[in-house]
């Protein structure tokens, strides 16, 4: 008894040791950790052991607790993108990179085209099932739930790395971590060190100039970054769109297929972070401009429309470390401030439309603007033996404001007596103002029992002004087997809320929102192996099953109008399969599998639009300090249609990219470095397609995506 008194007070004292560590770093709310891949085994304490040399190659993330863990210790499944990664990848967008995850697939919207993040085949119209932050403050808009409708892409040059969960976050997160998550952390001042410019021309007349500027010490920093692009975008064809099937309806010729998609855009992404003792304040600015409408807003293309959107935050951090020995305190407010522009008449459909009743086309300009603002606060508690205790609260206020609608048609798709007009400030535009308030609190404990097991539990408590409560709780048993394997069991519940259009869409002939709406659910559960034999190679084995209850779907009722109902339940399962191996000091291999079967749970039909099987290779060699060759495959399985699509399958494809780099060209004086880049995607020219939605297709053809394109880069470090 005595030695087991003794043991328990070591390893308490080492626990609250650690709690010591970890809580100085960023905080919670901010999610900033240091870590890069490494294929060593490595435990919770040995942290406090290793050099800051040794501790900048272990893989660590912060999004599954709040506080930084080896990714193989972590509470959820975890993958994380390192800016090396980045590099390697040859990624110039945020999509390029996403899609190397397991059991993450990129696909897209039919009409403008925006990426849909489709975690373990869970999919619908946006795909707002998944929660996308930056710097872990949420980058979504309250219309679809989504990043934005008028998104446009997001490039990488000011991005430090990518932590993404692959399950349920919602006991943490809240709202919309369904079945993924998502934090992208941005350069501060000492990760950029200098200055450095860069310049990149490629494939369809895309140009692209960027400068970051950073310096700092321990007490203070300051980061900026600014980066630009232009492009006509990928011209693949689409042989048949919806106007291609009234043009049958009423003995016409007037679609614009077979045609090009609109995938022309102009972007601005400018970033500053300024760092002072315990304070913490940042800002950006996404502006997007001249952006096509893709296959075009009705899935008939429409090669005049465009849209622009301006998306602004700033958030402030207070960090207070030294409240005594046992607390730690953070404090964030955070403001958004999101618009959606059309920049001239958006075409519906074609001039001549519905038989000549629309002769300067059918035409509808929805806009909109909105604001939301976030206070939270978290508190770490380290008075206990063995456990750290996190609790936090905050508040949200969503403003959707200045809805405008210029259209020519009215609420039963016939021709307004009026022409072109403003149903702004109407019953006749396409959503109405309202706002969203949401409180939250939560309480998470991660309980080392013994120096092998660690038992995370958690759960919050979300209210929601417009349709009530909801509760999340979440476990997570870490069993460190061996001193190479860990193996998890893992439990956790989470929550979507319905966006503004499923509640509250108005005054369309298609599809009517619904104020009675409830949140989706799912329950998830995961069993995860991870093995480390030795520093050369890793790999871990993730099996999944979740349930899905009130998922929203739009219902046809007599009137042909369709209605957003909480009437669909679903199942998966499935998994997921990561392999590192560390050839030598200049080659390692890298690839990863993923499997899942998503079934409506009525019929046990297959959900469709998402692939079964997934496969992803990368080989580095070479050192990007001198040179380095990235080839990579990526190969999408065959995806299932819905229920009632007639159409075959969409088949698989496999691309394969290509990398080259050197980032210490030629340094002199003037220069630290000059660094240059050459990357081909889908070098073999594949035709790729995404699935168009079901189960009657507007674009029979399905979505095409990008062929063969070459880009090259010249950067200048100072």
């Amino acid at each position: 008894m005595s030695n087991h008194r003794v043991a328990s007070s070591k390893r308490s004292s080492t626990y609250k040791n650690k709690q010591l560590v970890y809580c100085n770093t960023a905080a919670f709310i901010c999610l900033i950790s240091n870590g890069c891949l490494a294929a060593d085994s490595i435990t919770v304490d040995d942290l406090l052991t290793l050099s800051p040399e040794q501790l900048f190659n272990v893989q660590i993330s912060s999004i599954a607790t709040g506080t930084p863990t080896p990714i193989n210790k972590s509470a959820a499944v975890v993958s994380v993108i390192t800016e090396q990664d980045i590099l390697a990848i040859g990624a110039t967008d945020l999509d390029e990179i996403l899609e190397t995850v397991p059991g993450l697939h990129v696909s897209r919207t039919a009409s403008t085209v925006s990426p849909k993040y489709i975690f373990r085949g869970i999919t619908s119209t946006f795909t707002p099932q998944t929660l996308l932050l930056v710097n872990g403050i949420p980058l979504k808009n309250s219309i679809h739930g989504i990043g934005s409708s008028v998104w446009g892409g997001m490039p990488v040059k000011s991005i430090k790395r990518i932590e993404v969960i692959r399950g349920p976050g919602s006991a943490l997160y809240g709202a919309d971590a369904f079945a993924g998550v998502i934090n992208i952390i941005t350069k501060s001042g000492n990760d950029i060190n200098g200055t450095e410019l860069g310049g990149r021309l490629g494939s369809f007349d895309t140009q692209s100039a960027w400068l970051l500027h950073g310096t700092g010490n321990d007490q203070w920093g300051i980061g900026l970054s600014l980066e630009y692009s232009t492009t006509d975008g990928h011209r693949e064809t689409v042989t048949e769109d919806a106007q291609t099937s009234w043009d049958k309806v009423f003995a016409t010729n007037i679609s614009n297929a077979p045609g090009s998609i609109e995938r022309r855009r102009e972007m601005v992404e400018s970033r500053l972070d300024i760092r002072y003792g315990q304070f913490q304040l940042r800002g950006g600015y996404q502006g997007r401009y001249n952006l096509g409408t893709e296959i075009g807003i009705a899935q008939a293309l429409d090669p005049q429309g465009s849209f622009r959107s301006d998306r602004i935050n700033v958030d402030l951090t207070h960090t207070a470390d030294q409240l005594g020995d046992n607390w730690r305190l953070v404090n964030q407010l955070s403001y958004f401030h999101g618009t959606q522009e059309p920049e001239n008449n958006q075409l519906l459909f074609p001039a001549g439309a519905f038989g000549g009743a629309f002769p300067n086309g059918f035409i509808g300009n929805p806009g909109y603007q909105e604001e939301q603002a976030r206070y939270t606060i978290v508190a770490n508690y380290l008075g206990f033996n063995d456990h750290r205790l996190t609790l936090g609260s905050g508040y949200q206020w969503v403003d959707l404001y200045e809805v405008t609608e210029t259209k020519n048609f009215d609420a039963t798709f016939a021709p307004h007596p009026d022409g072109l007009v403003d149903v702004s400030d109407t019953d006749e535009v396409w959503l109405p103002e309202v706002d969203r308030t949401n409180a939250h609190a939560f309480i998470q404990d991660e309980w080392q029992f013994t120096d092998h097991w660690q038992l995370t539990s958690g759960v919050r408590y979300d209210h929601f002004s417009d349709f009530g409560d909801t509760i999340n709780p979440r476990l997570a048993l870490v069993w460190e087997t061996t001193k190479n394997i860990t193996t998890k069991l893992i439990y956790g519940s989470a929550f979507r809320a319905p966006n503004f259009v499923e509640q509250y869409a108005q005054a369309n002939p298609v599809a009517k929102g619904n104020s009675e709406l409830e949140p989706e659910t799912i329950d998830t559960y995961e069993l995860v192996f991870d093995h480390r034999p030795d520093k050369h190679w890793n790999y871990s084995v993730n099996l999944f099953y979740y349930e899905i209850e009130d998922f929203i779907t739009f219902i046809p009722e007599p009137s042909g109008i369709t209605v957003a109902q909480n009437i669909v339940s679903r199942k998966g399962l499935g998994g997921e399969f990561e392999l590192s191996y560390k050839v030598s000091s200049e080659w390692v291999l890298l690839s990863n599998y993923a499997y899942q079967r998503a079934t409506d749970k009525q019929s046990d039909a297959p959900v469709g639009d998402a692939p079964s099987h997934e496969v992803y290779i990368r080989s580095e060699w070479g050192s990007p300090e001198t040179w380095q060759i990235s080839p990579q495959l990526t190969w999408v399985g065959e995806q299932k249609r819905v229920a009632g699509d007639s159409r075959s399958d969409l088949s698989d494809y496999t691309t394969v990219d290509i990398t080259v780099r050197n980032t210490l060209l030629f340094k002199n004086k003037l220069f630290k470095s000059m660094g240059v880049a050459l990357s081909v995607r889908n070098l073999f020219d594949a035709n790729v397609r995404e699935p168009s939605p079901g189960p009657v297709a507007q674009v029979p053809g399905d979505i095409p995506m990008q062929g063969i394109s070459v880009y090259g880069e010249l950067s200048c470090h100072f």
